[in-house]
């Protein structure tokens, strides 16, 4: 793997688009989202977290947390690929000791512009872009015509943090790369997400030096929402491992933000999928056999155990949560009956880590750090 890049590679030109799909009232849902991990000397098995999403939505009405949401209709294009829409910004911090959720969800109009626009400030290109929310303070990110970094500038009126100017440069190029996947169920229902893996991440908070890494992914779905678990890991060397396991439960039927669910004692997986791009070997590897399994702390907080299998490679993970955000999200369906989704994110602590393969065994002492975050989700949105 390519320890160093001077601009990010991949296929970018799905990144500052919208309705590759026919739109579909009630379910398509799209957005910009980026998971950033920085250092704290504190703190440094977690270290501090920041998630911001600029998301919008076909829906006449949708409630989130304590915020209603009207969506105004489809998107506005001009002749250009200039967009218009209806959205909200939101985020949450996590300090390394406590998490502030949310520091903003606000509903807002947004610009979506890519850098061949005429109306792009500067130098024009292709690639860069940027998603503008038409608020009083800057809540904008978007990248350079050229591809060397990414920014993302968040103002905000809340006790625990004021300002985020952050850029994010590329790492390597296994995690640098934009990567792409796609499914389509019937007709126009399916996925597209747009995906950077890693970048390293650098700027300000509340005028403080700051440093770390980044995730980022852009996401348009048009299908119902089922529970799911997802997660990520960053390690010191530049390595990388995720796990995705959509899934079928009794808490399709929950209905409420509760951290734990009585029901939640078992599950059927829909799919299973992994990923662990090694620096190590210079390889990346794909995993079909993963399983999560979870465990209630003390805290109400879930401690997971994921294991991820393929021919060669056997990876086994334990991991705590310490702390959770989530968004409740509530929508009326075709038929006036609202549905609910239950959205947890949770910055982790790496409790064990052993990765098998043809060379050896390796476990977590042999990195430096190693930060990630794991979702959890229930209820059923459509």
């Amino acid at each position: 793997m390519r320890e160093s890049m001077d601009s990010f590679a991949g296929d970018f030109s799905t990144l500052w688009t919208l309705n590759n799909r026919p739109p579909i009232q009630h379910l398509t849902w799209d957005w910009w989202w980026w998971l950033v991990m920085l250092d704290d000397d504190d703190h440094p098995m977690a270290g501090k977290q920041l998630m911001v999403l600029w998301s919008t939505k076909e829906n006449d009405v949708v409630h989130i947390n304590d915020v209603e949401w009207k969506p105004k209709g489809t998107p506005g294009f001009d002749e250009q690929g200039a967009i218009q829409v209806d959205g909200m910004v939101c985020a949450w911090w996590f300090d390394g000791s406590m998490m502030h959720d949310e520091i903003i969800a606000k509903v807002c109009d947004m610009i979506v512009l890519p850098s061949s626009h005429s109306s792009w400030p500067g130098q024009e290109g292709q690639g860069g872009g940027a998603v503008v929310p038409l608020t009083d303070k800057d809540c904008s990110m978007g990248m350079l015509p050229d591809r060397s970094q990414f920014w993302l500038n968040l103002n905000v009126d809340h006790e625990a943090i004021q300002s985020i100017r952050l850029t994010m440069k590329p790492w390597n190029e296994a995690m640098s790369t934009a990567r792409e996947a796609t499914a389509t169920y019937l007709g126009s229902l399916g996925y597209d997400i747009l995906r950077l893996h890693g970048t390293r991440c650098e700027g300000t908070i509340d005028g403080e030096d700051v440093n770390g890494t980044a995730y980022f992914q852009k996401v348009c779905v048009q299908a119902p929402s089922v529970p799911w678990y997802w997660g990520m890991l960053h390690f010191s060397d530049g390595s990388y491992i995720d796990w995705f396991l959509p899934h079928l439960s009794s808490t399709i039927l929950s209905r409420d933000p509760k951290e734990w669910k009585r029901r939640d004692i078992s599950h059927i997986a829909v799919s299973q999928g992994g990923l662990f791009h090694d620096a190590q070997r210079g390889r990346s590897e794909r995993f079909k056999i993963v399983t999560v399994e979870k465990q209630r702390q003390e805290n109400d907080l879930p401690r997971f155990s994921i294991q991820l299998k393929n021919g060669r490679t056997k990876i086994h993970i334990n991991v705590r949560a310490v702390a959770r955000a989530y968004w409740d999200f509530h929508q009326p369906t075709r038929g006036g009956i609202w549905s609910h989704l239950t959205y947890n994110e949770y910055p982790l602590e790496v409790e064990s880590l052993m990765i098998e393969d043809e060379q050896g065994v390796r476990d977590e002492s042999i990195y430096d750090w190693i930060r990630g975050n794991a979702e959890h989700s229930w209820g059923l949105l459509h």
